[in-house]
């Protein structure tokens, strides 16, 4: 338990770093956090990071890689958020996941899940994600 606390909070501290590789390793580091909501707010930040297109594309493949309701919550949020530019490289990210041999399997179910969330921004924002799946019944 504390170990997994004190990556948290070095993950944390590294999402403001002016390194973007560093900030790319705190999105890889806190996804497995989504469900943390300081963790939350920072992949939030990081997705939408105004300096370098390389840390949102890396928070989002490492929050699709995760897959659970909470990291695809996050993406969601920050897709309704973004730019168009923000969200062409989510959406790359995603689908970088999604080429992979093993993919995303259960994203599509994360995105019906989320479509009848209560935050009109989530449901939004599942519904491009849904639509960058290419999977029908999301």
């Amino acid at each position: 338990m504390v170990e997994t606390t004190s990556g948290l909070r070095a993950a944390l501290a590294e999402a403001s770093a002016p390194e973007w590789s560093v900030r790319v390793r705190a999105a890889r580091g806190l996804a497995s956090f989504a469900d943390v909501p300081e963790a939350g707010a920072a992949l939030v930040g990081l997705l939408l990071d105004a300096a370098d297109t390389a840390v949102t594309r890396r928070a989002a493949e490492a929050l699709a890689r995760v897959g659970t309701v909470a990291a695809v919550r996050i993406l969601a949020l920050a897709v309704a958020e973004a730019d168009d530019s923000q969200a062409d490289w989510m959406q790359t990210g995603v689908q970088d996941v999604m080429a992979e041999p093993d993919g995303a399997p259960g994203l599509a179910a994360v995105c019906g899940q989320l479509a009848r969330d209560p935050q009109a921004a989530v449901r939004r924002g599942a519904a491009e994600i849904s639509a960058w799946t290419d999977v029908t019944g999301c």
